[in-house]
């Protein structure tokens, strides 16, 4: 229908114009296109053969059947029709040939494999192997506190490995492994009373380089452990140690011991004590005699022991006033029963 309309239209313009061609005209005008001869033509004619074709041509173009294109979506958008190459100017094709490819970064509604992987429960494990501690006790700068935890803690939890001091008291740990402080190096100070400690195994302390005061009272120790060479500092009141519980010489080693508290247990005789002894506990036990050697030399009677400032013996069924060399070096006497 339009292009009736517009060949009709073209008539109607024809016939207003009331352009007139002959032959001749004809021959005259398209010479020039195909010869180098030349004609003579009135520039009134040229104007109407101009208006003439550009009112041929146009309905021509615009009346073309349309062909059939393929609209097909393109990545990232953009449509792209396929079909009509003709379509496409060059300056367009090189306009996308320069323009530079942009980085997709996909936004999923799931999560990526290597996400998934950090919240798996080997992940969990291992997060809580570097500080379990801290979920259930105190942690303030290389210091942990878990006293009366609840619910009860029947075993020493992992350590951060910074921990220096450690505060495990009044819970329910009924023995102490190799394993429970051999990687913690950091460890100064450890006080474990008020638990029920029955065992511990003797390479559970030794590797402490560092640890200075250890503390054990109020437990069920039947015997000691290996000692670390620095300690300063042992507590170990209140259990059911014996002699035959604690190495002849294990006190004798620690050159750095100063304080010893071994009182209410179930010891009859005084082990070998260090000359850096400040103050020995051996209360409340089942002490009944003193030799010489127990705390000066028998064979010295010049020697003083300088160290020592506090002995307590009371206690125990023995009359100190029965054994006065055993305690001839010493500055003080020491506390306990005399008649």
């Amino acid at each position: 229908m339009d292009c009736f309309l517009m060949v009709r239209r073209q008539s109607l313009l024809r016939n207003s114009l009331k352009v007139s061609f002959d032959s001749k005209a004809v021959t005259h005008c398209a010479a020039p296109l195909s010869s180098s001869h030349t004609a003579t033509v009135s520039p009134h004619k040229m104007m109407d053969l101009r208006i003439l074709l550009f009112f041929v041509t146009v309905p021509w173009i615009f009346c073309e059947p349309a062909r059939p294109n393929k609209v097909v979506p393109k990545h990232k958008g953009t449509l792209k029709i396929e079909g009509d190459e003709e379509l496409i100017s060059e300056s367009r094709i090189v306009m996308e040939a320069k323009k530079p490819k942009k980085k997709v970064i996909l936004n999923t509604d799931y999560e990526s494999p290597t996400d998934t992987d950090d919240d798996s429960p080997g992940a969990d494990r291992k997060d809580d192997q570097d500080l379990p501690t801290c979920l259930m006790c105190v942690c303030l700068t290389g210091s942990v506190y878990c006293e009366e935890v609840t619910p009860d803690m029947t075993t020493v939890p992992p350590l951060p490995k910074e921990t220096a001091y450690l505060y495990a008291r009044f819970n329910k740990i009924t023995k102490i492994t190799n394993k429970d402080f051999g990687n913690i190096a950091t460890l100064r100070r450890i006080d474990l009373s008020g638990n029920l400690i029955s065992e511990i195994e003797d390479g559970a302390f030794s590797k402490l380089d560092q640890l200075e005061e250890l503390t054990l009272a109020e437990n069920r120790l039947v015997k000691l452990p290996m000692l670390p060479a620095k300690l300063m500092s042992l507590n170990v009141n209140h259990n059911l140690l014996k002699t035959k519980g604690v190495k002849a010489n294990i006190f004798k080693k620690l050159t750095r011991l100063s304080y010893l508290y071994l009182g209410d247990n179930g010891l009859e005789a005084i082990p070998p004590l260090p000359e850096s002894l400040r103050v020995v506990h051996l209360h409340n036990n089942n002490i009944t005699s003193l030799t010489d050697d127990t705390f000066c030399k028998g064979n010295n009677t010049h020697y003083i022991r300088y160290n020592m400032q506090e002995v307590r013996l009371d206690g125990n069924p023995i009359t100190l006033a029965q054994h006065p060399n055993s305690f001839i070096c010493l500055r003080a006497l020491p506390i306990g029963h005399y008649k």
